[in-house]
């Protein structure tokens, strides 16, 4: 709350008949040039300054911003809420209701431990897709989820009672950005401070990565971790750097046959060569009025993917019919417009006032040259052409069958120039028989589509190819086509909006005759609730090694993440999931390989059946209306019969079930005093894993099924759970001991302690033999062993989970030393106490001569304690010979505010201090 006024800039907004407190930029010299994203930060300093934390000179440091600098001025921003889906949410719920007894035993009231902005959670992520392709998919699905989820649904109601300004968004109602854009963003929040109603723009921070997706209306915000989620939601800033921006410019029309998937793809694959880490990506130009709102969508949704903190578009009269559409209030309607304008935030390229923003850096693309693509087989950067996506795949196939070489000349194949595959012919087709329980047969192969789904909030949420979907669907049976058999067919729609359309415009019949039925609302298959493959399919894939693939209409297909049985995985546009389904094969040339025959035998290509954009638009226009979206989000809170006869706990203090295995108290704030005790240096660490480039938080955090034999699952078994229960991590999220066994247990996690070894192992160090990972570390921690982490580039990208930092605190890992971190598990990991190291420029483990056998010491951590950060700690690396290798470690505590989190432990024991002694 703003204590002080050095540039005059509160004032008062009328926008009919209604008077509004603002913070004028216009006070503020220099704010006119800047990027729409930075004007934004710039009203936030200028609402919250208080002469101390947030000071004149942090407003100035924003107005007079240098384009060409790199980033180096430090600043608190405030988001005006927190938005969370359940698998990320359930943690910091369960953290809240536990520093609610810390602040008792503190000597504190427990009602302190509130959120002091909205906070919202969007149940999504629970749903499994179990049943799939009949009628009865999404009830059969929703009564599983009640029956695995009922006690973390308890603990969300009774959150939603106990605390003050949370909601949550029952299951069965969409997907968590989906209902943000449709209905939760503001666009322009008001709200009551000292009897005045004060206007402001709507910002957020998100416990998952692609809250980024609300960008596209405007509204600037990104995924954090779920533990500066929680210090978001209780009053702390989140401290960052002024970032470099990146000005986009795009210009020119999509061609008919692309979508915005393809368009997505092609930007996100731009992006990440051109290097936007850590950086804004804004869009700007007279080319962003013939974007769609539902475009603008797709591509924040994708900023993780590209490695940007956010990509934004500025509001516009696109963004103002997209509200109104939407259901926004009329009030409402007139006060983003207002507001917008009065604060030099409208985007109007076309007006003769308008002033091209400065820009760090500028790319531009012509949106003609898009054409359509697919992406994988296990990064969404890596974009193929659909024309090349058959050779592509033959390229690909031998890294996940090695087999299908064997009978290829060697000469021949190394005649081959780099960028093509040399032919594989029957060896990618070794067919293996599969027999049906109605006894009906098929050949199973290498590059058979197991799974093809419509799923994910990149796409759902845009009627464009939504309904390209549902046409192609349309003209596909009409011309009598059928989905190969061995294909697993889901619908995930985003809301039920989705659902409403498709009935209107008549579609929904020729979904489902594709096996296309709804099997729920929620993030399905993109995040690993894909469900089993048919017991056959399963068995001949891991009976016969047989490299199967996944295409869905995602944003993530890292490597284990889709299904445990699928190996390569190929994002595309939810009209191009379809006709993968029909071919049934990634090996497959779209252009030039019929998907069937007509009755008289002439070959039905994908050109004859994919819709026009004139038809997509038609379809639009008559099926889409505003009373949807009124009608469906009128009471979203209330939820269905299920969740409303749930029993839910009251109090301030939530009563902890001793024998539950989804919700347990955590042992962050144990033995915990009011003032911290002196960091240390590290000595005598051993290394649990040494990992090589690209380990996402995929491989980290634990996630998918619980496979049976493994720490979780006999945890699970030891506490009476029965293996059909044992569920999801994702769903056990709410339970330390759960989640700390599933910590690095990735079934495609490599780790270079040992050989030819995929999974969650290492190499015990104590007793001399391979073991679990988590394992190990009991035994490290019994023997008083510091651990450390080695890792390579890009460490830590992917989802924005905290359990990826939490699990590897709670194994005992004092330091992560790797080549580069991504952004938010970096952060993470200070929150959650652990040093962050990378090594100097240019060098890695290997060039140094690390094998991860050696035992560490890492000094000059302590020098934390005189109140500065150092540069660099000073690593000794003792191999078991007694020789050395020593070097300076880059200290990536980049702000002082996350050196005071280290100083303390941890974000949360920072944030419990302060609100105690305050």
């Amino acid at each position: 709350m703003s204590s002080v006024d050095t540039f005059g800039s509160k004032g008062t907004l009328e926008v009919e008949g209604t008077s509004y407190e603002i913070f004028r930029l216009s006070a503020v010299q220099g704010t006119e040039k800047l990027p729409f994203s930075l004007k934004v930060l710039a009203e936030n300093l200028l609402r919250t300054e208080d002469g101390a934390n947030i000071t004149a000179d942090h407003v100035n440091a924003v107005a007079n911003w240098d384009p060409d600098a790199q980033p180096s001025t430090e600043i608190q921003f405030t988001p005006a809420r927190v938005i969370m889906q359940d698998f990320t949410g359930v943690p910091c719920i369960v953290d809240l209701a536990t520093m609610r007894e810390a602040v008792v035993e503190l000597g504190g009231d427990p009602s302190q431990i509130n959120p002091l902005a909205p906070a919202e959670l969007v149940i999504d992520h629970s749903v499994q897709i179990d049943v799939a392709g009949r009628a009865d998919a999404f009830q059969r699905n929703v009564d599983l989820e009640y029956q695995r989820n009922g006690e973390r649904y308890q603990f969300l109601r009774w959150g939603q009672t106990a605390f003050n300004d949370f909601k949550v968004v029952p299951p069965g109602t969409g997907i968590v950005h989906q209902v943000n854009i449709e209905y939760l963003a503001r666009t322009v929040m008001t709200r009551e401070v000292d009897g005045v109603l004060r206007a402001y723009p709507d910002t957020c921070v998100g416990t998952d990565s692609h809250t980024t997706m609300v960008n596209g209306l405007g509204v600037l915000g990104w995924g954090v971790g779920g533990i500066e989620a929680e210090a978001a939601m209780l009053g702390q800033p989140v401290s960052m750097l002024i970032p470099r921006v990146v000005g986009f410019k795009l210009t020119g029309q999509i061609p008919p046959t692309v979508t915005a998937t393809d368009v997505v793809l092609t930007i996100t694959q731009l992006l990440r060569e051109h290097g936007v880490v850590g950086k804004f990506v804004e869009f700007y130009g007279q080319g962003v009025a013939a974007v769609p709102l539902a475009n603008r969508a797709t591509i924040g949704n994708m900023s993780p993917e590209f490695g940007s903190t956010a990509a934004i578009f500025p509001i516009d009269q696109v963004t103002m019919d997209y509200l109104r559409l939407t259901g926004r209030s009329e009030e409402q309607l007139a006060l983003v417009e207002a507001y917008s304008k009065e604060q030099g935030m409208w985007h109007d390229a076309q007006s003769p006032d308008y002033v091209e923003p400065l820009f760090s850096e500028y790319l531009e693309l012509d949106l003609s040259t898009v054409v359509p693509s697919i992406a994988g087989p296990k990064r969404p950067q890596d974009r193929i052409e659909l024309i090349h996506a058959k050779s592509a795949f033959q390229r690909d196939l031998p890294t996940y069958a090695p087999e299908v070489l064997d009978g290829v000349d060697q000469a021949e194949k190394e005649s081959f120039p780099a960028s093509d595959s040399p032919a594989i012919g029957g060896h990618a087709r070794r067919t293996v028989p599969v027999t049906t329980p109605e006894g009906k047969t098929y050949d199973l192969f290498h590059g058979a589509v197991a799974i093809a789904s419509i799923t994910s909030c990149t796409n759902t949420s845009n009627p464009s190819v939504m309904l390209a979907a549902g046409l192609l669907a349309k003209k596909a049976v009409e011309k009598g086509l059928t989905v190969k058999p061995w294909v697993k067919t889901s619908m995930a729609p985003g809301s039920k909006v989705v659902t409403n359309y498709y009935e209107k415009a008549g579609l929904w019949p020729y979904l489902e005759k594709l096996g296309y039925h709804l099997v729920g609302y929620g993030c399905t298959t993109c995040i690993g609730n894909s469900g089993p493959l048919a017991d056959e399919v399963s068995a001949a894939v891991n009976d016969h090694d047989i490299a199967v693939v996944s295409v869905l209409s995602g944003n993530r297909n890292f490597e284990g993440r889709i299904n445990p049985d699928v190996k390569m995985n190929y994002l595309a546009s939810p009209p191009l999931v379809i006709a993968y389904a029909l071919a049934g094969t990634m090996e497959f040339d779209f252009e030039h390989e019929p998907l069937g025959r007509d009755d008289a035998g002439h070959p039905i290509f994908l050109r004859d059946i994919w819709p026009s954009a004139d038809e997509v638009q038609s379809t639009i226009d008559v099926a889409i209306n505003r009373g949807m979206f009124t009608k469906d989000y009128a009471d979203v809170f209330a939820g269905d019969d299920q969740w409303r006869a749930l029993q839910t706990p009251v109090g301030d203090i939530f009563e902890w079930d001793p024998n539950s295995t989804y919700v347990r108290k955590p042992p962050y704030f144990e033995g915990m005093g009011l003032t911290p005790d002196p960091v240390s240096d590290i000595a005598g660490a051993r290394v649990l894993a040494k990992l090589g480039d690209s380990v996402t938080t995929d491989h980290i955090s634990p996630a998918g099924a619980i496979k049976p034999g493994t720490p979780a699952a006999e945890y699970l078994a030891e506490n009476g759970i029965e293996r059909r229960d044992y569920n999801s991590y994702g769903s056990r999220r709410g339970n330390h001991e759960v989640m700390i066994r599933g910590t690095f247990a990735n079934i495609r996690l490599r780790n270079q302690l040992l050989e030819n070894v995929e999974g969650g192992y290492t190499f015990n160090f104590i007793k001399g033999e391979q073991s679990f990972i988590y394992d190990a570390a009991q035994d490290y921690a019994a023997a008083g062993l510091p651990l450390v982490v080695l890792g390579g580039k890009e460490y830590g990208s992917g989802s924005s989970r905290d359990w990826a930092a939490k699990g590897t605190a709670l194994l005992g890992v004092k330091a992560v030393i790797t080549e580069s971190f991504e952004r938010i598990h970096r952060s993470n990991l200070i929150g959650m106490g652990v040093l962050p190291l990378q090594f100097p420029a240019g060098q890695s483990a290997d060039t140094l001569g690390l094998d991860g056998t050696e035992t560490f010491d890492i000094s000059g951590v302590t020098g934390l304690n005189e109140g500065f950060t150092p540069d660099t700690l000073h690593v000794t690396a003792t191999k078991g010979d007694g020789s050395v290798v020593e070097f300076d470690a880059d200290l990536r505590i980049d702000t002082p505010g996350e050196a005071d989190y280290y100083r303390n432990g941890g974000i949360l024991q920072y944030v419990l201090r302060s609100l105690v002694t305050n």
